[in-house]
């Protein structure tokens, strides 16, 4: 082997070695830099930062078109209009979109009191009572993600006690 092409062997496996590190030092930023929704508890529907701040780490939220809050007059709420949901998930990806979204939001938001859902052919409504009253428990007393998950997840293995939530 000639020089010159030591000299660009090694350059090749430089360049690799450099990018592969820089590709996992990407990789690990952005799982570590994963925002703490509870640092919004006790957030109110005026404050449009905090609102937009949790409706963004929430499910599907690459598919959220726009955000509506009603701050006018009590009740508060909240308007959250989505693209397209995958269409072969159908209705039960969209019914745990807006279980999971609304419950992150009434856990969170101290005084929003009903969240619509606005998907391109459904559209869907819960108020922070009936939700509650579905849990049996109440929303703003979690202090952590991994809580109000696990709270999620217990009541989404129903698909009995799902449909019935959107049939009251």
């Amino acid at each position: 082997m000639k020089g010159g092409e030591i000299v660009k062997r090694i350059t090749i496996c430089i360049i690799s070695l450099l990018s592969l590190i820089i590709l996992l030092s990407g990789c690990s930023q952005s799982v570590e830099s994963k925002t703490d929704l509870f640092q919004y508890k006790n957030s109110y529907v005026g404050d449009n930062s905090a609102v937009g701040n949790i409706v963004n780490e929430l499910p599907y939220n690459n598919e959220l078109k726009q955000i509506s809050l009603e701050t006018k007059k009590e009740p508060y709420g909240i308007t959250l209009e989505y693209k397209d949901i995958d269409a072969n998930s159908g209705d039960k990806e969209m019914k745990e979109t807006v279980i999971t979204n609304s419950t992150f939001l009434f856990a969170l938001i101290k005084n929003v009191d009903w969240i619509a859902f606005k998907f391109p052919d459904k559209e869907f409504s819960v108020t922070r009572e009936k939700l509650q009253d579905w849990y049996n428990n109440k929303l703003d007393g979690f202090e952590n993600e991994q809580d109000l998950k696990k709270l999620i997840q217990e009541h989404l293995r129903s698909e009995e006690s799902v449909n019935k939530f959107f049939n009251q």
